[in-house]
């Protein structure tokens, strides 16, 4: 398996780390899932080289793009909208 870290954007807090740790989980093909909101990055191990392109995808479609790639307003928002539906689920 390949472990990677990832700096991300859009990553503000313990609700945003929530939301992304959760739905990298629902994956199931990624392992040792860590996400450092203080250091803006997302670590995990995987094993297909296409495994990471999904990551890639997921992160951005939940409003965290990977450092280099586009953020527009709209990542910005649904970022907002990720980090509160963390926020909530963890209690």
């Amino acid at each position: 398996m390949e472990h990677i870290v990832l700096s991300v954007q859009n990553l503000k807090c313990g609700g945003c780390a929530h939301t992304i740790t959760k739905k990298l989980s629902a994956l199931e093909i990624l392992g040792d899932i860590c996400v450092e909101a203080d250091e803006n990055t997302v670590s995990f191990s995987y094993a297909n080289p296409n495994d990471l392109e999904k990551v890639k995808k997921v992160l951005a479609d939940i409003g965290y793009p990977v450092v280099g790639e586009a953020n527009p307003l709209s990542a910005m928002a649904q970022s907002f909208v990720s980090c509160a539906v963390g926020r909530f689920s963890k209690n």
